[in-house]
């Protein structure tokens, strides 16, 4: 995995921070599926934490089954990538 993959970008917004891992992401489309007025993969940049409320970003990107997307909450949650 090259640096750039590795690197984690982060997109915030009130009560919310999204982070995205590239090297993780297996694509299975379930963010763009999901919320596309957050999750634009013909967008750049292709993540806008600003598209929907918290507790729908919540709610899709745990759905992501590769845990390339991920996200800190105002109000404490968290989800990361599992250690490998």
């Amino acid at each position: 995995m090259s640096e750039e993959q590795a690197r984690i970008r982060e997109y915030g917004a009130p009560g919310i921070v999204i982070t995205w891992e590239p090297g993780r992401c297996q694509h299975s489309t379930n963010c763009v599926r999901g919320l596309p007025q957050v999750f634009d993969n013909q967008a750049r940049p292709w993540i806008d934490p600003t598209g929907a409320g918290v507790e729908d970003i919540v709610s899709t990107i745990d759905r992501c089954p590769s845990f390339a997307l991920g996200y800190r909450t105002e109000d404490g949650r968290t989800r990361t990538a599992p250690s490998e």
